[in-house]
């Protein structure tokens, strides 16, 4: 499966990513090392969307907070850089796209990403991904 995942990056250019404690939505729990992941710098900490490609190398679960009722699933996940992106895709880039019923990639990726503000890991359609594969 392939998933994106928009969190607060300090190195765009690093050849792993670790990320701790990331909400997942959209199918995003079912990340599994091996999965491929289009990881976006998040705007909201200072990056610039869409930065590298890369694989998962390991997922941990975690514990859900006893005596809380609702709470997103999440997860810590390694992914070691297999490209970096070429040229940008972000916020800007994707805000024209909000008519959430016309099935363009940009559309699911903008919804997903940036119709909420908050960081998180999302599982992705093949056609997404096709979308996002031509950034490298």
């Amino acid at each position: 499966m392939v998933f994106a995942i928009k969190a607060e990056v300090r190195d765009p250019r690093a050849r792993r990513f670790a990320f701790a404690a990331q909400k997942t939505m959209y199918g995003g729990k079912q990340i599994a090392a091996g999965d491929t992941v289009f990881v976006f710098a998040s705007e909201n900490e200072g990056g610039q969307g869409l930065v590298a490609r890369g694989l998962v190398t390991a997922v941990e679960a975690i514990a859900k907070t006893r005596g809380v009722a609702r709470q997103t699933p999440r997860v810590s996940v390694t992914i070691r850089r297999t490209a970096l992106a070429k040229r940008p895709l972000g916020r800007r880039e994707l805000k024209p796209f909000t008519d959430w019923k016309d099935g363009r990639p940009e559309t699911e990726l903008n919804f997903k990403f940036y119709r909420q503000a908050t960081n998180k890991i999302a599982g992705l359609s093949e056609a997404a991904a096709a979308f996002l594969s031509g950034f490298f």
